[in-house]
């Protein structure tokens, strides 16, 4: 057997994670000595409690019959060492040293694909406002040839990674459980879409169900996995704001989309963008935070964006429009005329902003793009 076999080998167990597994690797030199080495050593290492449950864990398991498991259910793994595990991943701070796929291998990824990514991540229980924005920027980021990173959780993860397969994209979606098994379940034909047409990926053995205690290090691995994290909607103790930190933590760019100051979703974003995250109303934000060349010109943007409103067929959107279509006008002065509320006016503007219809001016002040 070879030594990623023995890496192998010591994934599974649940007790060692990257830092115990590079201690055991600094000791022994290579996972087979390890593997097959001193016990007194591993028990050292280990420690009084995890050591014995490591010996009587490695006693009854075979990695020749685990292999045979993967090999069953079409899951790849890659350890640190190997070509085609990410360049992004492996430079953040204890990055899994095993990682399960199951879809497409990055063996058959190009570069740009794998480099050139994004995560998207924020509340599962999302607002209309939250729901368009996600697919907005998740649409035109896709289109600009971004990779989706995202979550397959219910809300926000959802929407980023259907938008880039609308667009005939690859996307990942990192699990907190092993790569065999879809959670939610309510989004299997979802994740049989990603497998098909991108991967999903998780340091979390085969078969292994999720818990609340793996979806922190879950988050870490969308944030190894992308250039940047942009979050689009969250209350401010989402999961996603976990994420958010480990990008500040690893010098990834962070960004948020503001959201209606009433909203509780919008408390995540802002949280965010006070401790530094760039702020996002349009694609070109991203796009110029991260130095990445536009891969088609801001009027195809525009005209997508023109599109999609056409298919959500939103009334309130062309009163507005009509509203200013002669000139530009505060907010006070548009939620006068337009007879909605604030809230409703604040919330309706900013997704017009993402899509390319009106731009902010000064003071409050809003104008049709021409």
């Amino acid at each position: 057997m070879d030594e990623r076999g023995y890496w192998l080998g010591f994934s599974v167990f649940p007790g060692i994670g990257p830092f115990k597994f590079k201690k055991i690797l600094e000791e022994f030199g290579t996972a087979k000595k390890a593997w097959e080495g001193s016990k007194n050593k591993i028990l050292e290492i280990l420690g009084d409690s995890l050591g014995p449950k490591f010996l009587d864990f490695q006693s009854k398991f075979s990695i020749e019959d685990y292999l045979k498991n993967l090999k069953k259910e079409n899951v790849w793994f890659l350890t640190l060492k190997d070509k085609y595990y990410p360049d992004l991943l492996q430079k953040i701070k204890n990055p899994p040293f095993v990682l399960y796929g199951k879809g497409i291998p990055f063996e058959k990824w190009s570069e740009e694909e794998i480099d050139k990514t994004i995560g998207i991540v924020g509340t599962r229980k999302t607002t209309a406002y939250g729901r368009e924005v996600t697919r907005i920027l998740g649409s035109q980021l896709s289109s600009t040839g971004f990779t989706i990173v995202s979550g397959l959780a219910i809300g926000v993860d959802a929407i980023s990674h259907k938008a880039a397969l609308d667009n005939g994209r690859k996307t990942i979606a990192v699990l907190g459980c092993g790569v065999d098994c879809c959670n939610p379940a309510t989004n299997k034909n979802l994740y049989s879409q990603i497998i098909e047409n991108g991967c999903v990926v998780s340091e979390v053995p085969l078969s292994k169900s999720p818990s609340r205690g793996l979806f922190p290090a879950r988050n870490r691995i969308i944030t190894g996995l992308s250039q940047g994290i942009l979050v689009t909607e969250g209350a401010e103790d989402s999961g996603s704001l976990i994420t958010a930190d480990y990008a500040f933590a690893n010098n990834r760019k962070v960004f948020a989309v503001p959201g209606p100051i009433t909203s509780s979703l919008s408390k995540g974003p802002y949280k965010i963008l006070k401790k530094g995250a760039k702020l996002v109303t349009k694609i070109e934000d991203i796009l110029e935070e991260l130095k990445f060349e536009y891969q088609i010109s801001k009027s195809e943007i525009n005209s997508k964006s023109k599109i999609s409103k056409k298919k959500t067929g939103s009334k309130e959107e062309e009163k507005i429009l009509e509203i200013l279509e002669n000139e530009s006008l505060h907010f006070d002065e548009i939620a006068r005329r337009s007879k909605l509320n604030s809230s409703k006016i604040g919330s309706l503007l900013s997704i017009m902003e993402i899509k390319g219809m009106v731009k902010s001016l000064e003071s409050g002040i809003f104008a049709i793009v021409t």
